[in-house]
């Protein structure tokens, strides 16, 4: 018999969300006794089970949602292949069995993906400011004596080359990323090559002056066109709270991917929106 709790905790370590679906009401018959559980991961594969035939297919199906909203809920179930009235919400399967299940789906998961490119000084404090609060960090430098220098604060250190790294291992939609490598070539290029792939990051934060990020727009414009979206991206960088310290700018980052996180952007206090004024 799989142990779906260890299976979820290889899982949790590689920093992957999954899905666990657990059997929490039934009256009459069927194949779903309360209690029974199923692990679901990104890929749709399934550890455990929740009874089998229908109410289990749709079951896998409505976990890609939660996956994709990454929001718990619970929702009711009538099995049964004839036509019967509904008056309380639940969801019909064509099982024959004509008992009734509730299942409870249980989004498992960091609050969100944050891929910091550079490990400097800057990027390691915000990967310290970043782990207590429920997000999974991964840190990616191409210098070995500054990641084989970092601490534990980052869920995963990447010794790559920064467009050899998306290159690689591609970055998936909605993710939050952070640029601050040591030069403004290798911030550019991690720019370009995330335009280039159309990469669609529901946060993208570069650590850049007002100057600097002009001219950067500018070639991106050209070789993309004035229409490339550029709506979640946030430079220069964080929300005005002073200081120029890299633990100060690290907590100012922070603030605004949480005020990104949590929907609760302000244009009065944003970096990027201020120097537009």
């Amino acid at each position: 018999m799989v142990d779906i709790y260890k299976e979820l905790d290889k899982l949790r370590k590689q920093g992957k969300d999954a899905v666990i679906v657990t059997v929490t009401e039934k009256s009459g018959m069927g194949p779903a006794d309360v209690g029974k559980k199923m692990l679901v991961t990104e890929g749709n594969v399934a550890f455990g089970t929740v009874g089998g035939g229908a109410i289990e297919y749709y079951a896998r199906e409505k976990c890609k949602e939660v996956l994709e909203n990454r929001i718990s809920f619970s929702e009711k179930y009538i099995l049964n292949d004839r036509t019967v009235s509904v008056d309380d919400g639940s969801i019909i399967l064509p099982m024959a069995c004509g008992g009734k299940v509730t299942l409870f789906y249980e989004f498992v998961g960091p609050k969100q993906y944050v891929y910091i490119f550079g490990a400097g000084h800057c990027g390691a404090a915000l990967a310290r400011v970043l782990k207590p609060l429920g997000f999974f960090t991964a840190i990616i430098d191409e210098r070995d004596y500054v990641i084989n220098a970092l601490d534990d604060a980052a869920d995963v250190k990447v010794n790559e080359g920064f467009v050899e790294y998306i290159e690689k291992h591609g970055l998936p939609d909605n993710r939050y990323i952070v640029v601050c490598t040591p030069s403004h070539q290798n911030d550019f290029h991690v720019l370009n090559k995330i335009l280039e792939l159309k990469i669609k990051p529901k946060y993208f934060g570069m650590l850049c002056s007002k100057k600097k990020i002009g001219d950067y727009l500018e070639k991106a414009y050209q070789l993309y066109g004035k229409d490339i979206d550029l709506t979640n991206f946030y430079s220069p960088i964080g929300l005005q709270t002073g200081g120029d310290s890299p633990e100060e700018v690290a907590i100012s980052i922070a603030g605004e991917i949480l005020s990104v996180f949590y929907n609760k952007a302000d244009i009065n206090s944003h970096m990027r929106d201020l120097a537009k004024k």
